[in-house]
C-alpha cells in the first residue's frame, strides 16, 4: 500500500515579479506599468532596449503615474489582467 496521507500540502510554484513605471492609472483598480527591457542582438552585439505593458491590480488605488511599483503574477482577473501590485518602491516626484 502507498501513502497516501494529505498532511503535506502540495507546494505551490513560485509566482514571477517584475519592476516598472505607472503608465496609466484611469482605470478602476487597475494600473498599466511599462517593463524596459534591455537584451543583446545575436548578430551585432548591440543593446536593444524593449518596452512591455502589463496591466495589474490595484486594490487600493494607491499607484499613480510616475510612481514605481513591483507586481507579482496572479490568476487571470479579466481578458489582459494577469498581475497585482504587491508594494509601491518609489514615488513619482
Amino acid at each position: 500500500m502507498s501513502d497516501t496521507t494529505n498532511s503535506a500540502a502540495p507546494e505551490r510554484n513560485l509566482r514571477k515579479s517584475r519592476e516598472g513605471v505607472v503608465v496609466s492609472s484611469k482605470m478602476n483598480k487597475t494600473i498599466v506599468i511599462a517593463i524596459v527591457e534591455r537584451i543583446r542582438h545575436q548578430k551585432y552585439e548591440k543593446f536593444i532596449t524593449r518596452t512591455k505593458k502589463l496591466y495589474a491590480h490595484d486594490e487600493t488605488n494607491d499607484a499613480k503615474v510616475g510612481d514605481r511599483v513591483r507586481v507579482m503574477e496572479t490568476r487571470p482577473m479579466s481578458k489582459l489582467k494577469r498581475w497585482r501590485v504587491t508594494e509601491i518602491l518609489e514615488r513619482a516626484k
